[in-house]
């Protein structure tokens, strides 16, 4: 048995069309200097009591919480995750009214048999993230962005996450796992 051990190449691409008849994404992009990744799936369940007791339990998938770290979000990435405009003097521009387009994200983490585990999310909205802005002090302290999305399932098909373990038998798309979405 293997535990995550790292966090490497993260990626996004746009997604174009989901509808009950196909899904399309762009190319997916990768976003240098992945520090953590943090999914956090709501799961709202309802128990049915009978004869003086719970009898039932149902499940079900509610939003999914996506928190990014990388070193740094280069305001293209930026204006592409938050629907911002970057202009021909390369200044990005935010407005009230820009909207954040649905995007995958895709990354690898290292197992500790040196092994990579690849996990793509289907359907997401990243929102503001917060600024910070701290003076250098004595000890230098990063100042790391983090992003804050929420993910859904897909219309098409359900799904809204997919995993490959590189060490398990018959997985063969580690060498074109961000290629395109999977």
């Amino acid at each position: 048995m293997a535990v995550q051990v790292g966090l490497k190449d993260l990626h996004y691409a746009l997604l174009t069309a989901d509808t009950s008849a196909a899904v399309t994404y762009d190319s997916p992009v990768k976003i240098a200097g992945a520090i953590s990744a943090r999914i956090s799936p709501a799961v709202n369940t309802a128990t049915l009591y009978a004869d003086d007791g719970p009898d039932e339990v149902i499940s079900s998938l509610g939003e999914i919480t996506v928190e990014l770290q990388a070193k740094d979000i280069p305001l293209s990435v930026q204006a592409a995750l938050l629907g911002h405009t970057i202009g021909a003097d390369k200044v990005m521009v935010k407005k009230a009214n820009d909207t954040a387009p649905y995007v995958a994200i895709g990354f690898k983490s290292l197992k500790s048999n040196g092994k990579y585990r690849y996990i793509w999310l289907y359907k997401g909205k990243f929102q503001l993230q917060e600024q910070e802005y701290r003076t250098k002090e004595d000890t230098p302290e990063f100042q790391v962005p983090t992003f804050v999305g929420t993910f859904v399932k897909r219309i098409k098909d359900n799904k809204w996450q997919s995993i490959g373990d590189e060490d398990a038998t018959g997985f063969t798309q580690a060498s074109t796992w961000f290629n395109t979405v999977v």
